[in-house]
Parts: C-alpha cells; structure tokens; sequence
C-alpha cells in the first residue's frame, strides 16, 4: 500500500441489540472519512444512538459498481473508509462483495473490524455440530429451484445454515420436509438478540407444525440449521422406521422403497437401502 493510501475498514454492527457493538467498530466509525452503508436511512438510526455524525455514502445491491470507483478514488488520496450492512457482519448474504474484491485488487489495505454474525450467533446456540458447517444463505426464492438445491445437499454431511425470510418459511421448511425427510433434526433461531427472540428445536416435521400452529413465530429473520446426513454405519433403524421400510418394500421396488422410507423417516436412504437389502436376504 502506498503510503498516502486509506485503508477499507469491513466493520460488523448489530443484528439486533443495539449494545452488541464493539468499542473498537464505535471508534472506527467515528474516525474514518465516510462510511458505506447498505441503507443510509436505517444506519443512521445506529448512528446517531452513539453519536456519530460521520457522512454516509449508499452502497447496496444496484449501485455498488458505480459507487465502488467513487470510494476507490478516496482510498487513493488517502481517505480512510467503513463498510457496514444493515445488520451483522458486512458480505455475509449483503452488499460489499464487488467493493472489497475491487479494493483488494488495487492492493490497498482492508481490516476487518469482527463483531455480530446471525449465521454463528444461531450456530453458536443450536446443540448441532459446529466442528463443519456449510453456510447456504438464502436458498432460491423459486419452489422448483429451491428444491433442486435442496436436492444437491441431501447427502451433505455437514451442518446446513440457511436465512430466509418470514413470507417464504413455512415454504421452505415443506421443502426440506419432502426433500432431506421429515425426520431430520432441525434448529430454527428467529429474531435473535431482539424483543421476540426464539429458538425452536425439533425434527422438521414438528417445526412445520409448529409455525403453522402459531403465526406469530413466522414472522420476522430466521436462521435454519439442519443436521447433515449421518453416515449409515452411525445410525440404527428403529422398529417404527423399520416398519415403514417394510410395508414400502411390499408395494413398490426396492430402490424406490428406500427413497421414500428415507423422506418419511428422515434416515440416510443408503441406510434404508442397505436395511432394506438386509430383509430381502431374511426373507
């Protein structure tokens, strides 16, 4: 970095909470020249709770390309910036991507000031594995897109971390019923750090329950964790499950018996496979 350059500042405000704000991103926001933000009208809410009249500049979605050389040109004369989204850490499912690439191309300096993440606050309070997780963001806003995604992490063995909003979960939970089966552990953290802050656990058939039963736990931000597929070898076939698989296997082929098994039971469908092979070779 030439010496007369500014430096980028990637700063992460709160998801909710006012409090749940660094002293080091308070004083970063106080001292650089201009700050990003995603919605000028909702950072300054944040701002002005502190005290801190630094000028704002717009950067979201449909201008960052066009704003990215405007704030380029202030890093080059020397001007210290920060990025913020509206809520959490900057990047993370919002705008900045194409302004941070742009100035760490131009081999300028960016610091990252860490604080809130919705995504790791969720995981953090779920009781799934942490050790390996995969983070989706917002699936497809299209049923039949939704679903082909969904269908490419079926055997994903890892914890799956998704947003989505209030007018598309009970959608997306039905989804993950019929896809990954109505078994599957699943952990929903909504409104996290606000008033109504709730975290719900259960299989996915009883969260789907759940919502419809009450439509004040469908609004708001969500977080959905969903347990990855076990390893056949790490899970038994209870009698019920079992059961299941059998009155399948008497109707319909093998292959198709264990497909379905799998979605009613929530079980790997190589596990109910191999089961199923199992009985064959019994009988």
């Amino acid at each position: 970095m030439a010496m007369n350059e500014g430096v980028l500042y990637v700063v992460a405000t709160p998801i909710g909470n006012l409090r749940d704000i660094t002293a080091r991103a308070l004083d970063t926001l106080k001292r650089v020249a201009r700050i990003a933000a995603e919605d000028t009208r909702h950072s300054r809410k944040l701002l002005a709770h502190y005290g801190i009249d630094t000028p704002l500049i717009a950067l979201h979605e449909h201008n960052e390309r066009v704003v990215t050389e405007t704030l380029l040109k202030e890093l080059h004369s020397g001007a210290d910036l920060a990025l913020i989204s509206d809520a959490g850490t900057p990047l993370i499912s919002d705008p900045g991507f194409y302004l941070v690439r742009a100035v760490r191309q131009a081999g300028m300096d960016i610091i990252p000031v860490p604080g809130p993440s919705a995504c790791i606050a969720a995981l953090s309070a779920s009781g799934l594995p942490t050790d390996r997780f995969v983070f989706e963001g917002f699936l497809p806003a299209r049923q039949h897109a939704r679903r082909q995604r969904l269908e490419a992490l079926r055997s994903e063995p890892r914890t799956l971390v998704f947003y989505e909003s209030s007018h598309r979960i009970v959608d997306c939970l039905a989804d993950m019923v019929e896809i990954l089966g109505a078994g599957r552990a699943v952990v929903i953290a909504r409104e996290l750090t606000k008033t109504f802050e709730t975290i719900k656990a259960g299989s996915l058939s009883e969260l789907v329950a759940w919502l419809l039963g009450d439509s004040q736990q469908q609004r708001g931000e969500f977080v959905i964790m969903v347990h990855g597929e076990q390893p056949a070898a790490d899970v038994a076939m209870d009698p019920e499950a079992e059961r299941v698989l059998e009155l399948l296997m008497q109707e319909l082929p093998l292959k198709r018996a264990a497909a379905l098994a799998s979605k009613i039971t929530g079980l790997a469908k190589n596990r109910c496979y191999e089961r199923g092979l199992e009985l064959k070779k019994a009988n």
